[in-house]
């Protein structure tokens, strides 16, 4: 059992490292100072780099992974729906509501609205 384990790791260690040893091999070159600028775009940084974000953009962000996150509980509960019956449909009906709450609570205070 152990060495079937051991045989995973093993592949993998491999397989990183022969990755990372093709890469240096037969990866393209190129040693300027721009490389070792903090953000290479050609361009020079004008003034400091730590500006401040207007909260909405977190805000969005936010609610966009709560409706991702939304999809991929419903994935299982849509597999296994018919093996619980009832008590499925109502435990899914209850975690959609709380969704709905939690969209019309952003759609109200203006969350969603791009300025």
């Amino acid at each position: 059992m152990y060495y079937l384990l051991i045989t995973v790791v093993l592949t993998a260690v491999v397989l990183v490292l022969g990755a990372f040893v093709i890469a240096k091999l037969i990866g393209p070159r190129s040693y300027n100072p721009v490389k070792g600028e903090p953000f290479e775009c050609g361009i020079p940084t004008r003034g400091s780099s730590w500006m401040p974000m207007h909260a909405g953009y977190y805000l969005f962000a936010i609610l966009f992974l709560m409706f991702d996150i939304e999809t991929v509980f419903l994935y299982p509960w849509a597999v296994v729906v018919k093996q619980f019956g009832s008590a499925a449909l109502l435990t899914i009906g209850f975690f959609l509501v709380v969704l709905v709450f939690g969209l019309a609570y952003a759609w109200r205070k203006g969350a969603l609205e791009w300025k």
